[in-house]
């Protein structure tokens, strides 16, 4: 079999596919064999029906038909990866010669990624954010852990910022309950929670065994964004007790026996997660730097089908939140022609970013071992919140693996990128991120560094 390409765009190649006949007889005998085993022939076992006989039942032509609609993808496949060619579209097949006994000539006509010619990435310089832990960093994590430890104690007082609730809620418009919108015995954090505009202004000051009626919006359901009368009910009043910042505390809401301790460990994990910030922060901003510096050729039926298939997601994700897309907008403040503009605009960029990344795993021949795989589906599944197990049967199924190897090698690409250009904090440090570990932790010998293109 011999394979050839002709070059019809930057995006779009024609590919032609010559088989000799007899590279073609093995199909030809696997489908006689497959239609004599169709077909009852007096005297004949099933499947050991002679050619001559199939001939005569069902002709030669739909022999050669079925041998070759099963030989094509096995051709297609072949001619794809002898001519290196990365498909971006179904293709377009036309059997260009095809007479019994002689050489068998496909074309096929498909989108394909464009070659790409990349900027220097040494002259790119990005400034990222300082990774400093405040001490206000760190009493934050410290709060948040007295609070997984808090006790709660019933007042005798009004609402106060900052209190626990039991409420009730009923919603009526124009006079008449909303059956859906009634809810008793719920729990509210006064302050935290975003339940209902005006909720928090209209409990705080009430005791309980009080109620108050205030007007706002349904954020889901038939009648969001639509003017309801909501009366709460404070059922009962809770204050939250935080425990002391003591040994005792340390000692057990954690493996260490003084707050010192504690609250070092809290510094090392915040500084740890500033870096990825600082990563993640530099990897943006070198990709975006050097998508806005190619001027690409895009396949347009690639583009619009993305673009459908992200609006619809949007739409999708909106439904499911009980907002209408013209209630998005106005929450967005965008014209539909401006969201279709952005939207467009973000299509292109990303595949442009896929295009750049593909292409460097290709040119650094960048490969993928059992165990980075493993470990990029292992945290894939915990990013999800779904049990690995089940996330893993769920990829494997649905054929994601392919999906979940593209993952790791762009972002090996996108590493080896970031590594190559110049990131500087904002106090003019020079961020090395090659020695950055995927946890966040610095290496102490590159050598040993683990790429935290997955983190």
């Amino acid at each position: 079999m011999k394979s050839t390409t002709e070059t019809l765009s930057p995006t779009r190649v024609k590919l032609t596919i010559e088989v000799p006949f007899e590279e073609f007889k093995p199909s030809l005998d696997a489908a006689y064999k497959t239609i004599g085993s169709q077909i009852t022939i007096p005297g004949f076992r099933k499947g050991k029906v002679p050619a001559a006989i199939v001939d005569q039942r069902v002709g030669r032509g739909a022999v050669l038909d079925q041998a070759l609609n099963d030989a094509l993808p096995g051709w297609y496949s072949q001619a794809i990866q002898d001519t290196n060619l990365q498909p971006l579209s179904q293709p377009e097949i036309d059997l260009s010669t095809f007479e019994d006994g002689q050489p068998i000539e496909v074309t096929a006509e498909l989108d394909v990624r464009p070659e790409l010619t990349l900027p220097d990435v040494s002259t790119i310089e990005v400034t990222v954010e300082d990774a400093t832990v405040a001490d206000a960093d760190v009493d934050e994590q410290l709060t948040a852990l007295q609070e997984r430890f808090a006790t709660f104690a019933e007042v005798d007082r009004a609402v106060a910022d900052g209190d626990f609730l039991t409420i009730d809620l009923s919603a009526a418009q124009n006079g008449e309950e909303i059956p859906e919108a009634q809810a008793a015995g719920m729990p509210y954090s006064v302050g935290k929670a975003t339940m209902l505009d005006g909720l928090d202004e209209a409990v705080i000051g009430l005791s309980a065994g009080e109620s108050k009626t205030f007007t706002t919006q349904l954020v889901g359901g038939d009648l969001a964004g639509q003017d309801v009368d909501v009366t709460v009910t404070v059922k009962d009043v809770k204050e939250q007790q935080l425990p002391e910042l003591d040994e005792e505390f340390a000692q057990t809401a954690s493996e260490f026996d003084t707050i010192e301790e504690l609250r070092a460990d809290l510094t090392e994990r915040v500084t740890r997660g500033k870096r990825m910030e600082q990563a993640n922060e530099a990897r943006d901003l070198v990709l975006d730097e050097i998508v806005s510096a190619i001027d690409a050729p895009l396949p347009e039926d690639l583009v619009t089908e993305e673009i459908s298939s992200r609006r619809q997601q949007i739409e999708q994700q909106l439904a499911m939140a009980g907002v209408s897309f013209e209630q998005y907008l106005d929450d967005e403040e965008q014209t539909v022609d401006e969201f279709e503009a952005e939207l467009e605009k973000r299509v292109r960029d990303s595949l442009i970013a896929q295009f750049v990344l593909d292409q460097v795993v290709a040119d650094e021949e960048f490969g993928i071992d059992d165990n980075e795989l493993s470990q990029h589906i292992m945290r894939r599944a915990q990013q999800s919140g779904e049990d690995p197990n089940s996330y893993i049967q769920h990829i494997m199924e649905h054929n994601h693996v392919p999906e979940m190897v593209s993952e790791v090698l762009r972002g090996k690409a996108l590493a080896s990128l970031v590594e190559g250009a110049k990131v500087s904090d904002k106090s003019g440090n020079v961020v090395e991120l090659s020695k950055l570990r995927a946890d966040g932790s610095i290496a102490e010998d590159t050598d040993d560094a683990e790429a935290s293109d997955e983190a």
